[in-house]
């Protein structure tokens, strides 16, 4: 006999009924998670370092989790469609991703987009950080990073300097060491370093910023007189920083796994379990080595408080370019 549920106790006992039911469903999902291959949401282009960084961790973590982690390459908008396309999954652990630094601290503030990074992201860990520098040709008269501020003080507007386009790291990073040291450099913008490299080569630019080419650099074709880094690479000991240089300026070119909020604790805390213990695989150490990405890490806590930090700081800085919308 069904209960009568126009009596206020009945109802209030289905209420709870039905309430323990979704719960123990809801636990038991939890519980056997992952069950079946997670997509993982790669917003750069295949062949990249984040994109081959981010297959690595993948790679290692699928053993621990016991499911493949499939690579789902979304490109394009300054890492803006991957990116999207993360936030608006259904936050249930079986899409996550990459949000690349572009798409996470510039592009938000100058343009319109679907997403808030610190809103819409789940932030499960951090276990990279790329390498952009400041390149000169290998028989540029500029030796140092200094001699190219000294050339800019004594010529101003004829330092050319080549970025991945406006609002790119390396350009807000130049712009704003050229306030700082009252100087005027003119930016060139480009496409990428497919593009960069070859005008930087054809003495089209006196220096680019950016990726680089590590076979260059060996050889000796191309010079890095700075690593645009907030800490000193284990990578480029010899090559000084900016906070060597006394730049208190942020380039926060992170490789990280994240996904859309509202994972659930338990679900979170599973990814973020299994992608830490992957940086501790030896393949993982060696093959990061190789890629010359810095195994930088930081936890669920510390990467969401990093990335609201740099998020407001960015919105700041864009504001004062005049680049924020």
């Amino acid at each position: 006999m069904r209960p009568c549920l126009s009596n206020p106790l009945s109802l209030a006992l289905a209420i709870t009924l039905l309430l323990s039911q979704s719960g123990l469903i809801a636990a038991q999902e939890v519980s056997k998670y992952p069950d079946r291959p997670i997509n993982f949401v790669i917003a750069a282009l295949p062949g990249s370092a984040p994109d081959l960084a981010s297959r690595l961790i993948c790679r290692e973590a699928e053993k621990i989790l016991g499911q493949p982690i499939i690579p789902v390459n979304k490109t394009g908008g300054s890492f803006t469609i991957g990116t999207a396309a993360i936030a608006a999954a259904k936050p249930d652990g079986y899409t996550i991703g990459v949000a690349l630094g572009p798409a996470t601290f510039v592009v938000p503030h100058i343009g319109k987009i679907a997403y808030n990074p610190v809103k819409d992201l789940q932030w499960i860990m951090q276990f990279g950080y790329l390498n952009l520098g400041v390149l000169v040709k290998g028989n540029s008269q500029f030796k140092t990073f200094k001699d190219l501020i000294t050339f800019a003080r004594q010529n101003p507007k004829k330092l050319t300097h080549g970025c991945a386009g406006i609002g790119s790291f390396g350009h807000i990073a130049m712009e704003q060491i050229a306030r700082k040291e009252g100087v005027m450099i003119t930016h060139i913008p480009f496409k990428g370093g497919p593009d960069m490299m070859p005008a930087l080569m054809g003495g089209h630019v006196q220096f680019v910023t950016g990726d680089f080419n590590e076979a260059l650099l060996e050889a000796g074709e191309i010079r890095m007189p700075l690593l645009l880094a907030e800490t000193p690479s284990a990578e480029y000991p010899k090559i000084p920083t900016l906070k060597d240089l006394g730049y208190d300026v942020l380039v926060p070119s992170f490789v990280n796994v994240c996904g859309p909020k509202g994972i659930p604790d338990d679900i979170a805390k599973k990814l973020e379990a299994a992608f830490t213990a992957a940086t501790k695989s030896p393949d993982f150490t060696k093959e990061m080595k190789a890629l010359r990405v810095a195994a930088v890490y930081r936890n669920s806590n510390d990467l969401g408080d990093y990335v609201a930090r740099n998020y407001e700081v960015f919105g700041r800085v864009l504001k004062e370019m005049g680049l924020a919308k």
